[in-house]
């Protein structure tokens, strides 16, 4: 009987610790990468390169309609942020379109469509307006 008491306790406890565990909400993160040639430069969890375009300014964003199809706006409302910056750096603007952007020091955050997987950079230096974020370097003055 004592034995069969242990287990059903022991159970207890497991089940407890996974209902806790499941309970727990993973919100998406924002981390910084590295990356010969680039430097250091904000990303989304999936390793996705996070993008700021020179035509925005700080809590604005001037990139609408077609653009949006090649530089998504970045936006989640709940975020992890890495560990080097501060919640007061990250901020949400109302686009024109009446939707939600991520800001970083004022600025829109952006994907860019042609990076198809975790490390790309391709939006890097495109038309020289599009950029990653190097949050040791930004806004670059």
């Amino acid at each position: 009987m004592k034995k069969l008491s242990i287990l059903f306790l022991a159970l207890i406890i497991v089940a407890a610790a996974t209902v806790s565990a499941s309970a727990k909400c993973k919100y998406p993160g924002i981390e910084i990468s590295e990356k010969q040639g680039v430097g250091h430069y904000l990303t989304d969890d999936n390793g996705m390169a996070l993008y700021w375009f020179t035509k925005d300014s700080p809590g604005t964003s001037t990139c609408a309609g077609p653009c949006l199809e090649k530089w998504p706006a970045f936006y989640h409302e709940k975020f992890v942020k890495p560990k080097a910056l501060s919640m007061e750096e990250f901020g949400t603007i109302m686009r024109a379109d009446g939707k939600p952007q991520l800001t970083f020091r004022g600025y829109p955050l952006y994907l860019f469509a042609g990076d198809k997987a975790a490390g790309n950079t391709n939006g890097q230096g495109v038309n020289n307006v599009w950029f990653v974020v190097n949050p040791g370097n930004f806004p670059p003055k």
